[in-house]
């Protein structure tokens, strides 16, 4: 069984590719090369996964549970080749928003839930669907977490001291850090801009080298050597423990579950969405496909799983992602090799991350929110059509300054009814006769363009009621009507019932056995209508039958 040539029924669709690679064969060049995929996946890993989760209001610890528990689950499961698993930028503000409101033991219920809800959405092959997301919506979405993602690091890069907590929401924020303006620590500054310097140099100089695990272990060194005044993962956390937890559930008490639902709901939304975009830009890297509903339920496991050892939401994360296809991975294995090594570095080497400043790890998020942030794609967006300008501008403003799911929800529908509105002006009505079509007084013909489905049917509709003729005849040539819905057949109705009330009988030419079909389905038959296959059967029907004849 091959990528690009598997069933979809039965169970197919929910194998993992691990299987699949499998049965095409796996040998030692391709352990060797997944083994260099996963290390360098791991050592990008290593950094951001403890910056998602100090930037999300937990320990780093739990960012490493994560990515180890999760990212493994994630490519032993998952219906992605490629897919690499763990915490994600796109998170920050749900799960430290999460944490304020349910506390730490309410973020891992919301996660176990919130896998619960995956494996459903997987079975019941939601996955199929999702994929669909408008890409104006995506690159608004993509570009409000970019923004939330960047403000919610500015207090550690300038080492800024605040008399409470941090506001969540984001003009609250800015007006809180801008009044903390005066504690600014230019040592932190220079931390995060050396960070990000030597990870964005790197990045055009050496591309192929780990630039942020590079520039947060220099950052470090820098910091420790001249003893810099900020704050590190060792003076805010303590030292990381060295082994996994021991599995646990969390409370499921009705209280607690009614409080994490809501929670879940918005985990699971976010996470089926970025998973999918994540594997749909592995396929687009790779040549490969995958399967959106086997991906889900592994979604849904790591979710599970990551909850039981004391972490939170797994998603499949883009740049990871990418990172293990260029880095020449053959499959799966990569994935899982990353979380084992990351799980030797917590085993080993996990007190020397209590050196790491703060301010380092807010640059590496930085450097992260700026690649996130699709600039030349968002104006492009405002450049294309006043359609795409209003969906990427609404979904952008709304989730930087109301909710990601709210965000997500009315970018969807503007999108659709931009698709309707857009669908609706492709339909026409063409009054003017074909070259095969010879002027009769006896009928009057209009051709229809178009989809004619409830966008269109009124605006048609419209049309077609001003016709003043009242002849034998009125004919609707429908060969370039590729959809009728229930609207456009109820219009049919109405408008038969005209003809026939003036005397004269309305004809639908040249219509697709489909649409006929479903025309008839909704009750639409003869004599109500005559389907007749061109012109020419209408007119030989004409001259069969008398003026005053009812047969036609």
């Amino acid at each position: 069984m091959t990528d690009t040539a598997r069933g979809h029924n039965g169970l197919t669709e929910f194998l993992p590719k691990l299987l699949t690679v499998w049965r095409e064969g796996y040998g030692l060049a391709d352990l060797r090369a997944d083994a260099l995929a996963g290390l360098t996946v791991a050592i990008v890993a290593l950094p951001l996964s403890m910056a998602i989760a100090i930037a999300s209001g937990v320990g780093p610890e739990r960012g490493l549970f994560t990515a180890i528990v999760g990212g493994f689950l994630v490519s032993a499961l998952g219906g992605s080749r490629y897919q690499i698993g763990g915490p994600a930028g796109a998170f920050i503000v749900l799960v430290s928003a999460c944490v304020l409101a349910t506390g730490v033991e309410g973020l891992i219920l919301a996660t176990l839930l919130s896998g619960l809800i995956l494996i459903v959405a997987g079975v019941l092959r939601v996955g199929t669907y999702i994929r669909y997301i408008p890409y104006p919506v995506t690159v608004g979405f993509t570009a409000g977490i970019a923004v939330i993602i960047f403000a919610s690091q500015l207090r550690e890069m300038f080492g800024l001291t605040l008399p409470g907590d941090e506001p969540g929401e984001i003009l609250e924020k800015v007006e809180a850090l801008w009044a903390a303006r005066g504690s600014v620590t230019w040592a932190a500054v220079a931390v995060a801009a050396l960070t990000a310097a030597v990870i964005l140099g790197l990045r055009r100089l050496r591309p192929h080298w780990p630039g942020m695990l590079i520039g947060v272990t220099l950052a470090s060194v820098v910091a420790a050597l001249f003893g810099l005044p900020v704050a590190t993962i060792g003076t805010r956390f303590g030292d990381l423990p060295q082994l996994l937890p021991a599995p646990a559930l969390p409370d499921l008490s009705g209280p607690a579950v009614q409080a994490a639902l809501p929670w879940a709901a918005s985990f699971a939304l976010l996470g089926a969405i970025e998973s999918l975009l994540s594997a749909v830009v592995a396929d687009g890297m790779s040549g490969a496909r995958h399967r959106s509903n086997a991906e889900l339920v592994a979604q849904g496991v790591a979710n599970i799983g990551s909850a039981v050892f004391g972490g939170f939401c797994v998603t499949g994360t883009i740049a990871r992602t990418a990172t293990n296809v260029r880095a020449g991975s053959h499959g799966p294995i990569s994935g899982i090799l990353h979380s084992l090594f990351l799980l030797v570095f917590l085993m080993v080497a996990a007190p020397l991350a209590a050196y790491i400043p703060l301010a380092a790890l807010a640059g590496v998020l930085g450097v992260v929110a700026w690649g996130m942030a699709e600039r030349h794609e968002f104006a492009a967006l405002l450049r294309s059509s006043r359609g795409d300008a209003l969906v990427v501008s609404v979904t952008f403003l709304l989730v930087v300054f109301r909710d990601l799911t709210e965000g997500i929800v009315v970018g969807f529908a503007l999108a659709g009814l931009v698709f309707i509105k857009r669908m609706s002006d492709t339909a026409e009505v063409r009054t003017r006769a074909e070259h095969h079509d010879t002027p009769r007084a006896d009928r009057v013909v209009y051709h229809l363009e178009g989809p004619y489905f409830f966008g269109a049917a009124a605006q048609l509709g419209g049309v077609l009621d001003r016709i003043a003729e009242a002849p034998r005849a009125l004919v609707l040539e429908m060969s370039g009507v590729p959809l009728i819905d229930s609207s456009g057949a109820r219009g049919f109705h109405s408008l038969a019932a005209r003809a026939h009330r003036q005397g004269g009988q309305l004809y639908l030419v040249g219509l697709r056995d489909k649409l006929r079909r479903q025309l008839q389905a909704q009750g639409l038959n003869e004599p109500e209508v005559r389907f007749l296959p061109d012109l020419a059967a209408v007119d030989a029907l004409l001259d069969a039958a008398q003026p005053g004849d009812e047969s036609h």
